[in-house]
């Protein structure tokens, strides 16, 4: 867990991307109603995150906050899946293995548009909390699950906020991820070592992420669009000459409503109007990396 603040310096690798792109952008949809901590559940607590707020001030359970998951699932998540096919553009889903089994029609409609999933826990829940055995069978029933409801293994994972000291071990030991997405700290995948093997990471962003409403960072549609849209402008400038990659996340009960979910129809109608756009799932950047830029021996 030693911290790299050098990474690839003034002079990142060109990834090479397909038809030589300038950026490659991955849209990605969160996939976490029902898998939230909860009284039903046995949690003894109602899970209030990335939601309109509320309540909060009790002790007991919540069933406002409760609703505003179950609109996501219910509702949220067609209207994100319908924009997205609309565009035709892929996406990946991080999905949790406890909300695909409360809606298998998600997972048999991601299936159908030939998206990929990468592992978002059994539970969206804090690992922190977890002992080293039970994080260990977190991992290893959601890539079960996964694999289990829509016929291919989660080729990534990727934490609640952030992973523990150990959990990129156990990722690695499961032997089953191609990578996983928990760091902010590049705009391109890196290689790392792990437990003497060579593992791949494929950064993810919290900055270019819906969770700005949930926070007081964007109240509009146009707030949200603007910041994105400004982000790949930058990148696509940018990508002249040092191409990156643009990690956009999506959740249901946000960005699902229809007052927010326009700020996607409209950032998928900018970029889909450039030149120089790989628009693709996570497993594609994973795959690509790994063929165009293999660990280096030793």
């Amino acid at each position: 867990m030693d911290r790299d603040f050098i990474g690839y310096g003034p002079n990142p690798p060109d990834p090479r991307w397909p038809g030589g792109a300038r950026i490659a952008v991955n849209i990605v949809v969160n996939y976490e109603e029902g898998s939230e901590e909860s009284f039903p559940d046995g949690d003894g607590l109602s899970e209030g995150g990335l939601t309109e707020g509320g309540g909060g001030a009790f002790a007991s359970r919540d069933l406002g906050a409760e609703s505003m998951y179950e609109y996501g699932s219910r509702v949220g998540v067609w209207r994100l899946f319908r924009i997205l096919q609309e565009a035709g553009v892929p996406a990946t889903v991080f999905g949790c293995a406890r909300a695909f089994e409360r809606n298998p029609e998600v997972v048999r409609a991601l299936v159908a548009n030939g998206w990929d999933v990468c592992a978002h826990g059994d539970r969206w829940i804090r690992h922190q909390g977890l002992t080293e055995d039970a994080e260990r069978a977190a991992i290893a029933r959601a890539f079960d699950v996964i694999s289990g409801m829509s016929g291919e293994a989660p080729a990534g994972w990727y934490c609640r906020y952030a992973p523990t000291e150990r959990t990129r071990e156990l990722i690695v030991a499961h032997g089953g991820f191609l990578y996983d997405s928990d760091s902010y700290a590049d705009e391109l995948p890196y290689w790392t070592r792990v437990s003497g093997r060579d593992h791949l990471v494929v950064p993810y962003s919290l900055a270019l992420n819906d969770g700005k409403f949930s926070r007081g960072n964007a109240a509009t549609a146009g707030q949200f669009f603007e910041f994105l849209r400004d982000s790949f402008d930058l990148l696509h400038e940018e990508g002249a000459t040092h191409p990156k990659m643009m990690s956009v996340g999506l959740h249901c009960r946000l960005m699902g409503h229809p007052g927010r979910a326009v700020a996607l129809r409209r950032f998928l109608e900018h970029i889909r109007a450039q030149d120089g756009v790989w628009i693709c799932r996570r497993v594609d950047i994973a795959r690509h990396w790994v063929r165009e830029h293999p660990p280096v021996a030793g």
